[in-house]
């Protein structure tokens, strides 16, 4: 049996069998009181506070150059290169480079600012009795106070080399998460928008390009395209260029051929050759490809939003959100009266963008 005076002197074994109490409670709980404070070196020696921030800077400079060496190696590594990784096989180069670098980057600033804290933040244990929720303004202003003794505390004043440091990591940090987002936008499109494989500049040997089908790639001749019929049409060559994906993309053009009595425009007429006119094939509303010819009305329709252009208007916009005509392409033949390209397109196919309006 024990008395409640003496709750909590000993501990009983498991072995002693039972142990009757009075169920009582001490009157009151002892004050374990806190372990006496141990000062560490560096509140003791300066040479080791100077030691330990000399440490916690080194740590901010490897997470700064792990953050410059993200943003070298983002644009030094090619997108399709791949390394081996033991268990993980193939995978991007880039991607093991700038998750290395990133992880680099925040695991010193997150061990600099640890170390900090253990070496030479203030480290001295606060006892606080319990108080009401709210505080009383004098106690704000004390805490207020008291958070200004404590950014003293910390030596940011005192160590301006930690204060550098951190600076620069912090700030540098946030590139790597702006860095990919800016990017993923892709280069500049310069004037890729306001171009075609129509163009000048990519025709065969300096000779106008060749009307070639979509997509057994056959040239085209003049006395094949009968009133009525229409081809799906691409320049020569295409098939040659460096991302043939792309300028297929801007460069699909339908041909048609009209009596060109129906023809009711003349620009329209000039360009063509003996009704024969080719057109975009690039919807001016979002880009969709308008392959839908109605013969007897001699209208084309794009399929995703119904806009509707009269090919003997010049392509002109007759229903549907599209709000400019296709574009047309100035056509002729060659000494072998195969259909030629004239010239590339006169304005920018497809829908508007910012230059363009």
């Amino acid at each position: 049996m024990t008395d409640s005076n003496d709750f909590g002197k000993g501990a009983v074994r498991l072995d002693q069998g039972d142990v009757v109490g009075h169920g009582g409670i001490p009157k009151r709980f002892q004050n374990p009181g806190l372990p006496p404070h141990v000062e560490r070196l560096a509140d003791k020696d300066p040479a080791a506070a100077r030691r330990a921030e000399r440490q916690v800077a080194t740590m901010f400079l490897l997470s700064i150059l792990g953050t410059l060496a993200f943003v070298v190696l983002y644009f030094a590594i090619p997108q399709h290169t791949y390394v081996a990784i033991p268990f993980l096989g193939n995978v991007l180069a880039m991607h093991v480079g700038l998750g290395l670098t990133l992880a680099i980057s925040l695991f010193f600033i997150g061990a600099g600012a640890v170390h900090w804290a253990k070496t030479l933040m203030p480290d001295h244990e606060v006892v606080e009795e319990r108080h009401e929720l709210r505080s009383s303004p004098d106690e704000r202003a004390a805490f207020a106070a008291a958070l200004g003794e404590g950014g003293e505390a910390a030596q940011l004043n005192r160590r301006p080399l930690i204060k550098a440091t951190l600076g620069g990591a912090l700030g540098l940090f946030a590139i790597p998460l702006v860095l990919p987002v800016v990017g993923g936008l892709g280069p500049l499109p310069g004037n890729d928008l306001s171009t075609t494989f129509w163009d000048e500049k990519h025709w065969p040997k300096g000779r106008r390009p060749r009307l070639m089908r979509d997509p057994q790639n056959l040239p085209i001749r003049a006395d094949e395209v009968t009133i009525g019929s229409v081809y799906h049409v691409l320049p020569e060559g295409i098939e040659k260029s460096e991302h043939p994906l792309n300028e297929k993309g801007k460069a699909a053009v339908l041909l048609m051929r009209l009596d060109p009595d129906d023809i009711k425009v003349k620009k329209e007429r000039d360009w063509g050759y003996q009704g024969i006119v080719a057109y975009s094939k690039i919807c001016t509303h979002v880009g969709c490809p308008v392959g839908l010819y109605e013969q007897q009305t001699h209208h084309l329709l794009c399929p995703c939003h119904q806009s509707t252009f009269d090919v003997t208007q010049d392509c002109k916009v007759i229903f549907g959100p599209a709000h400019r005509p296709l574009p047309q392409l100035k056509i002729t033949v060659d000494d072998e009266g195969y259909l030629v390209a004239d010239s590339g397109f006169a304005e920018a196919v497809g829908p508007s963008f910012w230059e363009r309006g």
